[in-house]
């Protein structure tokens, strides 16, 4: 169940076109498990909608588990039977370096790592998928788009591409790992490849870009509204993340500031800059923690899944403290071109907030309006009719 709250009244939305596909990005991508040949997920809407347009009510979805069944016994609300055979409840005593196993039951007070490991599955990123479609579907209609590619897996890096494509997600899905660079897509592949036969997996990483945004979404005023900072908590939470960057930030920190900041200069074609331009976008669309009218990117770096297809990580049994080797869950080989499309929709998440912030509106059409007055007014103080007077 997932619900999205505070969405303008009349924001036209169909799921199969504007929800189902994105879940179904989201199960994509080369080096995925075999969960991902059960589930065929789809969005159904619960309430909030009436003849294809939000009300202005909370937005509530259900995405349901095919695989559900296979765990009627093991996840049972009610007390198991005592004459019962235990290995029906399928419990994990071997907790597996790199998730929240052990330091879930250590936490909560559990024996049972399955009680963690379920509520802690990245499954949960279904959820999170839908309501960042909704999120982009209304960014969409203002002329803003949200899309992702991967530039790393493994060891295999690529290269910048020259321009990103007016359609990024359609270039990038044409690839079966969701890279821009077709000469390093087969070496992708093949590392993938490897690291399956030897029951090994890959982490990576991917770079989402945000476009059409205007100049002046988040603040300076405040280190909790800060737009990088917000970006940086959504992508971070994302299961297996553990760096994020606004624009290549980890490569400027070793350069001079001279070769570091954009340039600024007058530009009566950039309406949604305000009329200035920037030579260049070091800055990753981002300054003071408010959008530039420039790009936003934001990158992620994923490490390699926890769980290893063979039992080799060392590990202690919960139950005596014996070294033992640790417990093996169904699991992906590579999930980088799937961690990018939860990302996208972390980030459109954050990104539709920050419009509904700063130029609110119930429905969208009161929304669109405050949205096109702002435009307008940049508009004129950059190069239209008023020029700068003063304070």
């Amino acid at each position: 169940m997932a619900v999205v709250e505070g969405l303008p009244a009349g924001l036209p939305l169909d799921p199969a076109t504007d929800i189902d596909p994105e879940l179904t990005r989201r199960q994509g991508g080369y080096g995925r498990g075999r969960r991902m040949q059960i589930e065929s997920d789809r969005a159904e809407i619960v309430s909030g909608l009436r003849l294809g347009v939000t009300l202005g009510s909370p937005l509530s979805m259900v995405i349901w588990n095919r695989d559900w069944q296979n765990w009627t016994k093991a996840m049972a609300h009610e007390f198991p039977d005592p004459a019962g055979n235990p290995k029906a409840l399928r419990p994990v005593y071997l907790p597996r370096p790199g998730h929240a196993d052990l330091t879930g039951v250590l936490k909560y007070d559990r024996r049972d790592a399955r009680d963690i490991l379920e509520r802690a599955s990245a499954r949960e990123t279904a959820a999170r998928v839908a309501c960042g479609a909704v999120a982009k579907t209304l960014l969409r209609g203002l002329g803003a788009t949200v899309g992702s590619y991967v530039t790393r897996i493994g060891n295999i890096e690529t290269g910048p591409p020259e321009t990103i494509p007016d359609d990024l997600n359609a270039a990038a899905d044409a690839s079966p790992v969701r890279t821009l660079d077709r000469g390093a897509e087969s070496a992708m592949i093949a590392a993938i490849d490897t690291a399956r036969k030897e029951g090994d997996t890959l982490g990576g990483c991917f770079e989402v870009v945000a476009r059409g945004l205007p100049v002046g979404l988040g603040s300076h005023v405040s280190w909790d509204r800060k737009l990088d900072g917000r970006l940086a908590q959504a992508v971070m939470s994302v299961h297996a993340i553990k760096g994020v960057e606004i624009g290549p930030a980890f490569i400027n920190a070793g350069r001079p500031g001279s070769r570091v900041h954009d340039a600024i200069y007058r530009d009566g074609d950039a309406q949604r800059a305000g009329g200035y331009g920037r030579r260049g976008n070091r800055a990753g669309g981002l300054e003071g923690g408010i959008t530039t009218g420039a790009p936003l990117v934001v990158r992620g770096a994923m490490k390699p899944i926890s769980t290893l297809l063979r039992k080799r990580l060392p590990s202690v049994d919960l139950r005596d403290g014996s070294t033992r080797e640790a417990a093996v869950e169904r699991s992906d080989v590579c999930a980088v071109p799937a961690a990018a499309v939860v990302a996208e929709a972390m980030v459109a998440l954050v990104l539709a907030d920050a419009v509904l912030e700063k130029f609110g509106g119930d429905s969208i059409g009161e929304l669109r309006r405050n949205f096109e007055s702002y435009v307008d007014y940049l508009t004129s103080r950059g190069f239209g009719e008023r020029e700068w007077e003063g304070p």
